[in-house]
Parts: structure tokens; C-alpha cells; sequence
């Protein structure tokens, strides 16, 4: 992990992913949320494409991606709970297919296939087309049942204990 921590700091220069405001659902937890699965995917595509790193480092990619994602489903169905969100159900089939997609990629990847940048197309796009169509039809929903949108000058829970855990 050390390894691999040396080298997102060195390496991850390029934004393959690039997060702008228009990718920001409105509600401040969300959007870091966002910004690190954004961050992973820029990793992935530096390491996997730029760099033709070890296929170890790229495997650790994929399972923090992965490991992240089903973080990020569980914060967002749990509100969906918490607030009942009436298109809780569609939303939730659109984060299986997500997880399929991301769990194909290592399958993939694990039975000797590269990460392409057709692979990482794909993913941007996916990725970039859920947040900015499916996760903003939630905003107001939630920002009405009372979700505050923001705190003042704090990094989120989650993005606190991410970081804690993988910039070290």
C-alpha cells in the first residue's frame, strides 16, 4: 500500500476524470464523495494507462474502487431510506449496475486482460452520466426533508476517514 501511496501522490497529475461544478449534485457530503471516486478513476488511468504500472498496483486500484463504490451506494441508499425516496428502487438498480460494471472490469483485468482506455471511457462516461442525471433528480428531494447542503469549512466524514486511511 506504501507502494502505491508514493505513487498517487507522484503520478496522479493527470485528470482523466475532471471534477467541476457541474458535476456537484448540490449537498456537500455527496459531492466529496464524488470527488474521491473521481480521484480513484484518474488513478486508475494514470497507473493502468500513463504509467503501464505493475498489475499489482492496478489491482489495488480496482479494489479501492470498488471497496469505495459500495461505500458511497450504502451512504446514498441509506438516505434513500432515511428520507424515502420514491425513486429509491430505480436509483438503486442503476448503482447494481455500476458495481457489475466495476466488478467486470477486475474480472477482466484478473484473467489477464489490460485496462484499457476503451474500459476507462466507459467508466468516465458512466460514472459522469449517473451523477450528473440520476443523483441530481435526489438534491431537492433531500435538500426539502431537511439535508443540510452544507457545513461550514469541514472536509466530510467520510473523506476524513478515507484519507486517514489511503494518503498516509
Amino acid at each position: 500500500m506504501d507502494q502505491l501511496n508514493s505513487r498517487r501522490k507522484i503520478d496522479n497529475s493527470r485528470e482523466f476524470l475532471a471534477w467541476s461544478e457541474e458535476l456537484s449534485v448540490g449537498i456537500q457530503e455527496i459531492d466529496e464523495q464524488h470527488k474521491i471516486l473521481a480521484g480513484l478513476t484518474n488513478c486508475l488511468f494514470n497507473e493502468a494507462i500513463l504509467n503501464k504500472a505493475d498489475p499489482a498496483i492496478v489491482e489495488s486500484i480496482l479494489n479501492e474502487l470498488m471497496q469505495y463504490t459500495q461505500i458511497h451506494f450504502s451512504v446514498e441508499e441509506s438516505l434513500f431510506r432515511i428520507f424515502n425516496y420514491p425513486e429509491a428502487d430505480s436509483h438503486q438498480q442503476h448503482h447494481t449496475e455500476l458495481k457489475k460494471e466495476v466488478f467486470e472490469i477486475k474480472e477482466k483485468f484478473l484473467n489477464g486482460d489490460s485496462v484499457d482506455l476503451e474500459l476507462m471511457h466507459l467508466l468516465r462516461e458512466w460514472l459522469t452520466k449517473h451523477i450528473m442525471i440520476e443523483d441530481k433528480q435526489y438534491t431537492q428531494f433531500f435538500l426539502s426533508k431537511g439535508l443540510k447542503a452544507n457545513w461550514p469549512k469541514s472536509r466530510s466524514w467520510i473523506g476524513k476517514i478515507w484519507d486517514s486511511m489511503h494518503l498516509q
